[in-house]
């Protein structure tokens, strides 16, 4: 798998994703229902990845991509309409930002046990539709560099690293980070259109 989409993990996670694994940490049994979410983001993004190589294993050899010194080929062009959503993307995030908040069901996961921190790391990959772009990029590299689920493990792996940050700062740096998360969350929470907007330029710039 070629290496430029590993920092597509980034996106995977940025946004309520990362959000989500902050509170949790914050809960009182916060490596349990950490554990438990890390669980659900491995289970959704393998699944996710193996659907979308699938996908592209199907319609690979009805569709000519092209090459990608060319820019009319169909490749390009999908590209280039990624890209114009994103734009679009920005500029209302920018132009609403008085008025863009978190999703409120993230305030709940406060007093998530284990179950509900798993569902919310299954649920937050497969109806995310920017990881659902993401994992359709990794299906389509594994395709295009003829490889099978397996080679997007390094992919997989460090769409997890992002996602155990918190729980690893709270097992590194105990008493420091119980003081931090709260902080994070909030400024994430106060500044959401922020976050959407850095998310819109980083996949922008992978994929251009």
């Amino acid at each position: 798998m070629s290496l430029q989409v590993l920092p597509l993990a980034i996106t995977m996670m940025a946004g309520p994703q990362i959000m989500s694994a902050i509170i949790l940490v914050t809960t009182p049994r916060p490596v349990r229902v950490s554990l438990a979410f890390l669980a659900g983001v491995a289970v959704s993004a393998s699944a996710g990845v193996a659907v979308a190589r699938g996908i592209f294993a199907l319609v690979g050899n009805g569709v000519d991509i092209g090459k990608p010194s060319d820019d009319s080929s169909v490749g390009k062009i999908v590209q280039y309409v990624l890209i114009a959503l994103l734009l679009v993307a920005i500029l209302r995030n920018y132009v609403k930002r008085a008025t863009i908040e978190p999703p409120k069901w993230l305030g709940s996961l406060m007093n998530a046990g284990p179950g509900r921190a798993f569902r919310t790391g299954l649920l937050l990959i497969i109806l995310m539709p920017s990881d659902l772009l993401v994992m359709l990029t990794v299906g389509a590299n594994l395709e295009q560099h003829h490889e099978g689920v397996a080679a997007a493990a390094v992919f997989i792996g460090a769409t997890l690293l992002v996602a155990a940050l918190p729980l690893l700062a709270l097992l590194l740096f105990h008493r420091r980070a119980e003081r931090a998360m709260p902080r994070a969350r909030e400024w994430m929470t106060n500044n959401s259109w922020m976050v959407n907007i850095i998310c819109c330029l980083i996949f922008i710039a992978i994929i251009h």
